[in-house]
């Protein structure tokens, strides 16, 4: 499989944003479910503490990704769900940490809530393999 960001201008690159991936003969697509805060034990992770509540998202994201057989690697597509659209530069600067290098092409969305009282953040993704 070979994947490269598609991005026709540079002003994405200030946002950390890809505007899309083009992938050729991918063996697999995941589809992940919208991931959040929530530890194994499905309680929610880091009340009020934005930041601890999306490293939980992408380690979720990670333990789904495994047992389908990808990584972060594999991400082309996030859809962020915030219920504070002004902690999108918080996000945006986390998932960079956890995601080097060219970011998944990313859509942002303010929401009233999430699924669970406290829920922050929430983050559902296309893979490729």
């Amino acid at each position: 499989m070979d994947k490269r960001p598609v991005n026709p201008w540079t002003w994405q690159d200030r946002y950390g944003y890809s505007q899309a991936w083009r992938v050729e003969r991918p063996e697999a697509f995941v589809f992940l479910a919208g991931q959040g805060p929530v530890s194994p034990e499905g309680e929610l992770v880091g009340e009020s503490d934005f930041e601890a509540q999306v490293r939980q998202t992408f380690e979720n994201m990670q333990a789904v990704l495994s047992e389908a057989g990808a990584s972060l690697d594999s991400l082309v597509k996030l859809t962020v769900y915030l219920t504070d659209i002004g902690r999108l530069r918080d996000y945006g600067r986390i998932r960079a940490e956890l995601l080097p290098g060219h970011p998944p092409a990313s859509t942002a969305v303010e929401v009233a809530a999430l699924a669970l009282p406290g829920m922050m953040v929430e983050v559902e993704a296309v893979a490729v393999v």
